[in-house]
């Protein structure tokens, strides 16, 4: 039988929306809040994390003025704020020191891509656009834009507004994106940061400060995250453009690997991370399980639920919140299962865990008929071979 859920506060939410386990754990805090850090915020904070409700505070950062202006006017929740201006490191920071003159990425093929076509295309149009249109294209540096000879540090704005406690860091500003990560260096603990969403290159040199995936990677599990997703972007070169995949002129359908979106995450259910999840609240537990779902990873909030199953019973029933989990899987299904029977029709080894079964290949074509005329006419030439010098057969 289909497990059938209400959210008695909730409504609005869908049990089978990759937000409904989220909005069960929002509605289970008591004394904690939902802590977002977000560098890069054209557009606003990706809508996924406002299932927090009131329980969700925010500081997000932009280089260009005229969208933390507009994103400040629509804010209708007190506890985000918006702040203009180019994120980056003192001068001083270790990092910019072995970085020095040394470029943020390297062999970038860009200026070759289908998308960078397309930008020129539509650069005399954009000038006049409207805000809403250049941000939609990807052309901020078009609007009014923050003084970069004044960087803006990230955990110093933490330290002025006294945040000791961030679950998420998303960085994504099209430039020295690994420099601003290593403003956090020796810093993740101390603000018992959860997860972090970040823009990488997978182009570049092989530099120790480059914005490249490999030293992102590098840096992250050094620091106690492992990688849950990859989600790559390809992008065509204007020599023969693909498709767009999105409505504007950005990643293509086809083309080589370009850049990703990598989110990594605490793993504490991991038998090298045991003790790092021991030491996690209830609630701190929770609020991660919520972004494995809502990062579409159901199968690893329900490991964390079965795993600290006691210490999360204290702010939920964790049951409810392994059918929510459950129905997310299958979010497909016409009448998803509980959970048992999810597990259960997998244990028993059930055709739905595979895809259907490919039809078999059509037979081979029979031989073409003009086989058996060029054999005949093989053998009338032989045993004619007058008639065969006209052709004849």
């Amino acid at each position: 039988m289909a497990a059938k859920l209400t959210l008695s506060r909730r409504p609005d939410i869908n049990p089978r929306m990759s937000t409904a386990f989220a909005a069960y754990v929002a509605d289970s805090l008591k004394s904690e809040q939902f802590t977002l850090i977000d560098v890069g915020c054209s557009g606003g904070i990706d809508p996924a994390w406002r299932v927090f409700g009131e329980r969700l505070r925010a500081v997000a950062f932009d280089a260009s003025l005229d969208e933390c202006e507009r994103l400040t006017r629509e804010e209708t929740n007190p506890s985000v704020r918006y702040v203009g201006g180019f994120v980056g490191l003192p001068p001083d920071h270790p990092f910019a020191i072995r970085q020095g003159s040394h470029p943020w990425f390297v062999r970038n093929p860009m200026q070759r891509t289908s998308c960078w076509r397309m930008l020129q295309i539509q650069k005399e149009r954009l000038e006049s656009a409207s805000l809403e249109e250049k941000l939609r294209h990807n052309a901020w540096n078009m609007t009014k834009l923050a003084d970069p000879n004044k960087p803006v540090i990230v955990p110093d704005v933490l330290k002025d507004l006294g945040w000791a406690d961030v679950d998420l860091l998303k960085i994504d500003i099209d430039g020295p994106d690994f420099a601003v990560l290593n403003s956090f260096d020796g810093r993740f603990d101390d603000l018992g940061l959860l997860a972090a969403r970040l823009e990488v290159n997978l182009y570049g040199g092989t530099a120790e400060t480059e914005h490249a995936f490999h030293n992102t990677d590098r840096f992250m599990r050094a620091r106690g995250f492992e990688l849950l997703a990859l989600d790559v972007r390809t992008y065509a070169m204007a020599a023969l453009p693909s498709p767009f995949a999105i409505t504007s002129p950005a990643q293509t359908v086809t083309g080589r690997p370009f850049q990703a979106e990598a989110f990594y995450a605490r793993d504490p259910a991991g038998q090298d991370w045991r003790q790092f999840g021991e030491n996690l609240s209830a609630e701190k537990m929770a609020k991660l399980a919520a972004i494995f779902s809502i990062w579409q990873q159901p199968d690893a909030a329900a490991e964390l639920l079965l795993e600290y199953r006691e210490k999360l019973a204290a702010g939920f029933d964790v049951q409810t919140g392994l059918e929510l989990l459950a129905q997310q899987a299958q979010e497909q299904a016409e009448a998803p299962l509980s959970y048992a029977e999810y597990i259960a029709a997998f244990e028993a080894d059930a055709p739905s865990f595979y895809p259907p079964p490919s039809d078999p290949p059509p037979p081979p074509p029979p031989p073409p008929r003009t086989l058996g005329r060029r054999l005949r006419a093989a053998l009338q030439s032989f045993l004619n071979p007058d008639d065969a010098a006209f052709g004849r057969d």
